[in-house]
């Protein structure tokens, strides 16, 4: 009997020693520490740095609103924070905690979740989310997120989600939505596209009444009423894209090429411009031929006796400018060579005499 009162004994003076310390949680040798149903409203700051599971479900906890929650644990991996009703989640209150690899947020009446509520948490593997009250999905929150690969969205209360938010989500692999309350008209035809995808089961509609309990991803565009209402926007979707095609070389360059207009006019001017020098150009070599070609001089005169040129006294020296009167009469003779027979310099006297005159001259 007195051991076992010595342990009795032993056992109330480390709970009492627990509740001086200001952590009554249970540890063990593995690195787990249960605070489950303490009562607690703030996480207990004096555990060991070295734990790697903490259990603070069910109880009261306030989380800070301008600091980070747990600061002292880098070697935490989960984290159960389920069932705390009056839980609050700030920006960044996780970003201590990179090496967490499971964070349990089920049943904290959860409504909204700011989109840098879990900045930090890059390692993250599963984020339970289940029972609690999210109407809409503010789905940027997962973009710091890297290595999700579980996400649990059961039993809240939405009712629809936006195409991004389901292309944020392709990402990760296990997403649970089973559980809302899905209106199942025409703007649920994304989630039902994407559920297919995914291969989703009991997801089922709660709205209207008609399909209550029917999975999305087994209906059609007819049973969410998409056939009649989007036929006429499809066909001018469709015909829209044809007219743009159709039009591409008209409509598509006044938008992108709009500025350019300047420099085409200023190329046109230019080659005008161009066009019209080389024009003048040739035709002023054309005016100096046919005008050159004109210039013309008399020829000589040829004495009508003996054939030899007449020696005028005004235009022929004797003498010593005889040599210079033979040069000139050549460069004449040159220069007018144009292969052009013009019969207004012959004169009548400058015809060659006929045979009778010649007889008669020798005679004589």
């Amino acid at each position: 009997m007195a051991p076992t009162c010595l342990l009795c004994w032993v056992c109330s003076l480390l709970c009492v020693w627990s509740v001086v310390m200001g952590h009554p949680c249970s540890l063990d040798r593995q690195g787990w520490a249960n605070c489950s149903g303490k009562n607690l409203q703030h996480a207990p700051s004096s555990l060991p740095r070295n734990i790697t599971s903490l259990d603070l479900s069910f109880n009261s906890l306030v989380m800070p609103h301008h600091r980070t929650l747990l600061k002292h644990f880098p070697s935490l991996h989960s984290l159960n924070l389920s069932s705390n009703a009056k839980l609050t989640l700030s920006p960044a209150v996780f970003s201590n905690l990179g090496a967490l690899r499971l964070l349990d947020l089920s049943s904290c009446s959860i409504t909204y979740i700011h989109m840098d509520a879990f900045k930090g948490l890059g390692n993250l593997h599963t984020l339970l989310l289940r029972n609690n009250s999210l109407q809409e999905l503010d789905v940027p929150f997962l973009l710091p997120l890297k290595a999700l690969f579980h996400l649990d969205l059961q039993h809240n209360v939405l009712v629809s989600v936006d195409i991004w938010s389901l292309q944020l989500m392709e990402t990760v692999p296990q997403v649970r939505l089973e559980g809302n309350p899905w209106v199942c008209d025409c703007s649920a035809h994304p989630l039902q596209q994407w559920l297919r995808r995914r291969r989703a089961v009991q997801v089922t509609c709660m709205s209207p009444p008609g399909l209550r309990g029917q999975e999305i991803a087994a209906l059609d565009s007819q049973d969410l009423g998409c056939q009649i209402k989007q036929r006429f926007p499809r066909e001018l979707t469709t015909t829209h894209q044809i007219t743009v095609t159709e039009n591409n070389t008209t409509a598509l360059p006044a938008r992108k090429g709009g500025r350019s207009w300047p420099y085409l006019v200023g190329f046109l001017v230019t080659a005008i411009g161009i066009s019209i020098l080389i024009a003048l150009a040739a035709k002023c070599k054309l005016v100096h031929k046919n005008f050159a070609s004109y210039r013309h001089r008399p020829l000589p005169e040829i004495s009508s006796i003996g054939g030899s040129p007449m020696e005028d006294s005004s235009s022929w020296d004797r003498g010593s400018c005889g040599s210079h009167s033979i040069t000139d009469a050549a460069d004449l003779q040159a220069e007018d060579d144009d292969g052009f027979i013009e019969d207004n310099y012959i004169q009548p006297s400058e015809q060659l005499p006929t045979k009778e005159e010649r007889e008669l001259h020798r005679s004589i």
